[in-house]
């Protein structure tokens, strides 16, 4: 049987295995103590104040409920500050890849707020934990950050709105500490099977559920983080939320993480975003796209790595696929089932028809042998549908949830259409 859609109940009154590790593997090369002494919930001490974190604490943590939570009861003493970030973002301006092009034009506003942007000591501790033992994860939150506040200053907002959109980019992926190190990276979303996926979706709920309960920022940054893999059309996760459900924060902060990960690639241009971003209609809040697709038209042009002809080919393919798994999704509709399999394969069929229009209002069958410019863009295109149709396979796995052996069957013979030759 599938396994249904992963939720969580996390409440924090035990300590999260994956960031104690994440916090314990920080603490070999920075200071990591305990704040206050630290109890379980019957009252039995279990670490001193001042202690340093260690192997031990770990031990006596296990399977304990605390009377306050761990990321309460710690702090990292030379960790993440406000001037760290500053100087983070400052040595991402002299980075010569595409984001910071859209960067520049607010440099000194955006270093300004950086330093001094409030760092609540729970995320102190998280951050400075990311940066010691991922950093890659501590870049990308800096990336964010940086990200979400020049998109806010491009549309004129103001001191509030600047430092609202930075701590939103800054603190989007602190639930990733709570799930498995292997479903946390950059590019996770792009490669993970449906079971890895599984996992991954919640660390949008649990971030979102960390600020709520252990820190003060304001609830419209809570809300915004909860919503970053969203999509205005409904097709993102972990709530399947639509335009109408979305905060204005929750949107930009969309946009910016979908910017970034299609430049997760060094290689990529800006105009893989502007790309990314436009690619299947209705995903994503227009205003900020376009600022990024404005700035992307001003960078040099792309350059395609296939023929035109081998990309006909691929682009026919891709058609085919999509074909072939509504024939077999149709081929359901006359037979007797659950709702939860009669709500997959409504998805699919919606979802694919988002991807039809992608491919229509591209005018992506329209590729000229002796335009490289155009077959440039087009590559980009395909490349990005292809990625949403592995996606269309994952968001119905996820919607369809626990079924019947007889209905995993049924749902298999569509979801192996979706995934054939991709």
């Amino acid at each position: 049987m599938t396994q249904p859609a992963a939720t969580t109940t996390t409440d924090f009154s035990r300590a999260n295995p994956h960031a104690l590790a994440t916090i314990l593997d920080a603490s070999q090369t920075q200071k990591i103590i305990a704040a206050r002494d630290i109890f379980d919930i019957g009252g039995t001490k279990l670490w001193a104040r001042d202690l340093p974190v260690s192997q031990a604490l770990q031990r006596k943590l296990m399977d304990r409920q605390l009377k306050e939570p761990l990321e309460s009861c710690l702090k990292a003493e030379d960790g993440v500050t406000a001037r760290t970030l500053a100087d983070a973002i400052q040595a991402l301006l002299y980075d010569p890849i595409p984001l910071a092009a859209l960067l520049h034009p607010h440099a000194d506003a955006l270093l300004r707020e950086a330093a001094v942007l409030p760092v609540h000591p729970v995320a102190q501790l998280l951050l400075s934990a990311s940066r010691a033992s991922s950093p890659m994860r501590f870049q990308h939150a800096v990336h964010a950050m940086a990200l979400n506040g020049a998109l806010m200053l491009a549309q004129g907002g103001n001191s509030a709105d600047l430092r609202a959109a930075m701590l939103c980019g800054l603190l989007h992926d602190l639930g990733e500490m709570y799930i498995g190190p292997e479903f946390g990276e950059a590019d996770a979303e792009r490669t993970l099977d449906i079971l890895s996926y599984q996992q991954l979706v919640v660390h949008p709920h649990v971030g979102s559920l960390l600020l709520k309960q252990l820190t003060d920022y304001p609830a419209p940054i809570a809300q915004a983080i909860a919503e970053h893999h969203e999509r205005l059309d409904g097709s993102g996760f972990p709530h399947c939320l639509n335009g109408e459900q979305l905060s204005p924060l929750g949107r930009l902060l969309a946009v910016t993480e979908s910017t970034l990960a299609a430049l997760a690639d060094a290689q990529a241009p800006l105009s893989r975003a502007g790309i990314a971003l436009r690619v299947v209609p209705g995903e994503f809040d227009l205003h900020w796209v376009g600022l990024i697709t404005q700035v992307a038209r001003q960078q040099p042009p792309a350059v395609a790595h296939c023929r035109a002809d081998e990309l006909k080919s691929r682009v026919a393919k891709l058609s085919e696929v999509m074909d072939a798994a509504s024939d077999a999704a149709a081929a359901l509709l006359h037979e007797t089932m659950s709702d939860d399999l009669q709500g997959a394969l409504a998805l699919t069929e919606y979802l694919l028809n988002r991807l039809r229009r992608g491919l229509t209002t591209t005018g992506l069958w329209q590729v000229d042998p002796v335009a490289p410019l155009n077959v440039a863009e087009v590559e980009a295109v395909e490349g990005e549908l292809r990625y949403r149709l592995r996606r269309v396979e994952r968001a119905v796995r996820l919607r369809a949830g626990l079924l019947t052996d007889q209905d995993t069957q049924r749902l298999d013979r569509v979801c192996q259409r979706l995934t054939i030759g991709i």
